[in-house]
């Protein structure tokens, strides 16, 4: 899927207008980020669990060479094969040969963001095989031809009706608008025929264990166990970060994942998967690929300020505590990670200058922070993105700011070094914004600074400093 960041403007501004969007989206507020609450006040030893996290985490993308080598030869021992893949082309094409080679008719996948990053199902469908997504949510945003809005709750935005009309080419408004129960079902019965003409299974990896070769899925559907052991061939695909090193260290990670996303105590199911079938299983795939894609993100472990990034475990509960992602949606932010982490996600990966909104979709309230289970200090890695986009970077693909908006700024930083050099230019500015001042207030300012006042009043600068004015009512007084 191509990036759009560079469209976060436009696309929030037509949520924020859309009610019933605002609607539906209110329940990652009054769904998700309450049960995480909840979650970790029922969690005596909740906060010991975030540092033991974030530690596994600082550990494991401070050794990942080590930690991927040690992966790579534990697949292939258990009868797996591996592929590094450079960027998601090469990741895409790796899958799709595969396919071709092994004659491939029909392919489930079951929820995967690296699979969407990559434009997988897209792709896969061009090249002739039947793709069809098997997680509730991931399957009711392909019918729309959509991309996810939510880590966790892809279709989130919709509501029963959209689902129902999405589910059933001959359902009308005049119809009572079915249940989560019966729309539920309606998939089912779709779905149930697919997994069992399907050949090849493509799922994404929560984590993988290094010391055991094992892939980790958690899911509530059952549709992640299903596609892993149905269909003759199976293929995981995971960014190089999802990675930890041992079965110990997996349980605490899932422990802070689920309560983190959901809000429950344990999905309904976790799956481990081992590789391929052996000879004494009944089920299982004939066949294990694990491609661990790069696409970007060698870039962010180079990146000192930005490497913290590659603890995310893709809870989605920043987004669930984010304001700004509560009124803006996920579609705003162009890519397929949406919310505080993707803010400094894609910018890195898709290239800052395109993404440059991004940083700046953020009140830095800090509640991104606070809701993190790995302690990801995101306010600080948005304002260093802000730094580069405003004049931190000599790189032009990472600098967006204009050599008049650099200069004003210097004038203003100037300005700011000395007292009468402040009330100089507090008298200029006053003086050039009278013509535009009504009553004390700036109703509309003039560009470059009419967005100080496109959605709201602005106070007018005083012509005289408060000091100033201070000394004049004591001279009065004496």
């Amino acid at each position: 899927m191509k990036p759009i960041t560079a469209n976060f403007r436009t696309k929030a501004a037509e949520t924020l207008e859309d009610q019933q969007i605002q609607q539906s989206i209110e329940h990652v507020y009054t769904g998700f980020f309450k049960g995480r609450l909840n979650a970790a006040a029922d969690t005596n030893n909740w906060e010991e669990l975030r540092t033991k996290g974030k530690a596994i985490k600082d550990h494991t993308i401070a050794n990942l060479d080590y930690y991927l080598s040690q992966l790579a030869d534990n697949v292939e021992k258990n009868g797996g094969n591996v592929f590094f893949a450079d960027d998601a082309e090469e990741a895409r094409q790796h899958i799709i040969d595969i396919a071709h080679k092994r004659n491939i008719k029909t392919v489930i996948k079951s929820k995967s963001m690296v699979s969407e990053e990559m434009g997988l199902a897209e792709a896969m469908n061009k090249e002739g095989f039947e793709t069809i997504e098997t997680d509730l949510g991931e399957y009711i945003i392909q019918l729309a031809n959509e991309t996810p809005y939510h880590l966790i709750a892809p279709a989130v935005h919709k509501s029963r009706s959209d689902v129902a009309k999405l589910l059933d080419d001959n359902f009308s408004d005049s119809e009572p608008i079915p249940d989560a129960t019966e729309l539920t079902m309606m998939a089912r019965e779709k779905l149930r025929g697919v997994f069992a003409r399907a050949d090849m299974s493509v799922t994404g990896a929560n984590f993988a264990v290094a010391e055991s070769g094992s892939i980790a899925l958690v899911t509530n559907e059952g549709n992640g166990r299903m596609s892993t052991t149905v269909p003759r061939v199976h293929v995981a695909v995971m960014g190089l970060e999802k990675i930890v090193p041992s079965i110990q260290d997996l349980s605490t990670m899932l422990r802070i994942l689920i309560r983190s996303a959901t809000g429950q105590r344990i999905s309904t199911y976790v799956t481990m998967v081992n590789g391929k079938r052996t000879v004494d299983e009944e089920e299982g795939p004939e066949e294990f690929h694990l491609v661990i894609m790069n696409n970007g993100r060698l870039k962010l472990l180079e990146d000192e300020h930005s490497r913290e990034a590659l603890n995310c475990i893709r809870c989605g509960a920043c987004l669930n505590a984010c304001p700004v992602y509560r009124k803006v949606g996920g579609h705003a932010y162009g890519w397929v990670y949406p919310g505080p982490i993707g803010a400094i996600v894609s910018p890195v990966l898709t290239g800052l200058k395109d993404a440059n909104n991004l940083p700046n979709a953020s009140s830095l309230c800090g509640a991104c922070h606070d809701a993190c289970p790995v302690k990801i200090n995101i306010p600080r890695m948005l304002l260093e993105l802000r730094y580069r986009t405003a004049e931190g970077s000599t790189d032009p693909q990472e600098r967006t700011s204009s050599a008049k908006e650099r200069g004003v700024w210097k004038a203003w930083r100037m300005g700011m070094m000395g007292r009468s050099r402040f009330d100089l230019g507090a008298r200029l500015v006053a003086t050039a914004l009278r013509p535009f001042t009504r009553k004390g207030w700036l109703k509309k300012a003039p560009p470059p600074i009419s967005g100080w006042t496109s959605t709201r009043d602005f106070p007018a600068v005083a012509s005289k400093s408060l000091r100033s004015r201070l000394s004049n009512r004591l001279r009065r007084v004496k």
